[in-house]
């Protein structure tokens, strides 16, 4: 088949390769190897201060374990001395209380023995047990007097007694109760005052540990930043090169007009069938929702990147080589037919561009319908399910494979 000149020099404008290294097929950046090595250089390097101040941080951490440790043993006696301060009060507070009754005995025993001594006096010769027989009325007069005389003697030994016990052991009691007050009193105030150092010490510390936690994030940062720095510039490099090949090999492939479908308006003709748009679709979505993960230049089965995962569900879905092979984004848009927005149906692609043109398309995904696609996103997003319009550049329409 013979190409016009205007053909030609479109086609050769998307897809050769030219003897210098710096034209490929999309505006992919294609960063040198150089730039690769700095960029590892330089990750290395945050990720030896990152480990580092990763080290310091968990040397500090196991000084603030120590540090609480020692902070809740403090805590934990000073509580202990609080209660046992709290129990010699009222200790205090009892042994007092006893005394006070033991007084009040006493008191009530001397008032007995003062009406006693009144009562001799009014006689005048003694309230004796003589005298209670020579002034007796009678027998039974006699009786009451001897019993009251007895009964009130009696009593005031117990009485008396009693005091004696009473006073002998309140007084004790309340000697030692008071010299246990006093002296858990100053325990409480030094196991306080241990307390508030092990407070101040476990502080310091937290400040220490907070502040080397806030320079090991900032180096997390940074060393995340570095690794993704790195990691998109072999990305890059990876797709320039692919795309290159791609180009390349379509450069030297007879009959270009079958790779191309003869027009850049798209193929005339449809591929699929409704049972392989949906076998593709279900395939895609079986991918995403196994949380396989993205990997420029991965086709499957346990990693893909975009085009891939566009090319393992049409394969798994039947429409194999030579009908159907591995192409870069602007390929598939050359190489399906070209489908209004508003057209759309599950298993159609969608592209997406730099700017707008077919040569600077970027990205490609499968339309799932109701405005959502499967795609292979990136390397950070993985797999996902998402909104069509979610990524910048969405080409005017789709293509039917």
């Amino acid at each position: 088949m013979l190409f016009s000149k205007k053909y030609v020099t479109l086609l050769c404008a998307l897809l050769l390769v030219s003897s210098t290294p710096e034209i490929a097929l999309a505006k992919t950046p294609k960063p040198t190897q150089a730039q690769i090595d700095a960029a590892k250089a330089a990750e290395k390097v945050k990720q030896k201060a990152a480990a580092a101040a990763q080290s310091k941080l968990n040397s500090a951490t196991q000084t603030l374990r120590q540090l609480s440790a020692v902070a809740d043993a403090a805590a934990a006696k000073y509580r202990k001395a609080q209660a046992d301060l709290v129990v010699a009060t009222q200790q205090a507070h009892t042994a007092a209380a006893h005394y006070a009754i033991a007084q009040a005995s006493v008191n009530q025993a001397n008032k007995t023995i003062g009406r006693m001594a009144q009562n001799a006096y009014i006689m005048g010769t003694g309230f004796t047990d003589l005298e209670s027989v020579l002034h007796a009325t009678g027998p039974q007069d006699l009786m009451d007097r001897l019993s009251t005389l007895n009964s009130l003697g009696s009593n005031n030994s117990a009485a008396l007694s009693r005091f004696k016990a009473a006073s002998v052991v309140a007084q004790a009691a309340k000697v030692e109760a008071d010299r246990t007050k006093a002296a858990q009193a100053v325990a409480t105030d030094r196991v306080a005052a241990a307390k508030q150092a092990a407070d101040e010490s476990k502080a310091i510390q937290q400040k220490e540990v907070d502040r080397l936690r806030a320079v090991q994030n900032q180096l997390a940062k940074e060393l995340a930043s570095a690794r993704n720095i790195r990691v998109t510039l072999e990305q890059q490099r990876q797709l320039a090169l692919l795309e290159e090949a791609s180009a390349a090999k379509a450069a030297v492939t007879p009959n270009q007009y079958r790779v191309w479908g003869g027009t850049f308006k798209g193929r005339a003709t449809v591929r699929s069938t409704d049972a392989i748009r949906t076998a593709a679709v279900a395939y895609a979505s079986k991918q995403v929702l196994a949380r396989k993960p993205y990997v420029w230049g991965a086709q499957g089965p346990n990693s893909f990147d975009c085009s891939g995962l566009v090319y393992a569900a049409y394969k798994a879905a039947g429409l194999g080589y030579p009908n159907w092979s591995r192409l870069n984004a602007a390929l598939y848009f050359v190489d399906t037919q070209r489908v209004p927005l508003t057209q759309l149906i599950p298993g159609d692609l969608l592209f997406y561009s730099y700017d707008g043109s077919v040569q600077n398309i970027h990205h490609i995904t499968i339309y799932a319908g109701n405005g959502k696609m499967w795609e292979a996103n990136s390397t950070k997003a993985g797999l996902k399910f998402s909104d069509m319009y979610s990524i910048k550049g969405l080409m005017p329409s789709g293509g039917r494979v």
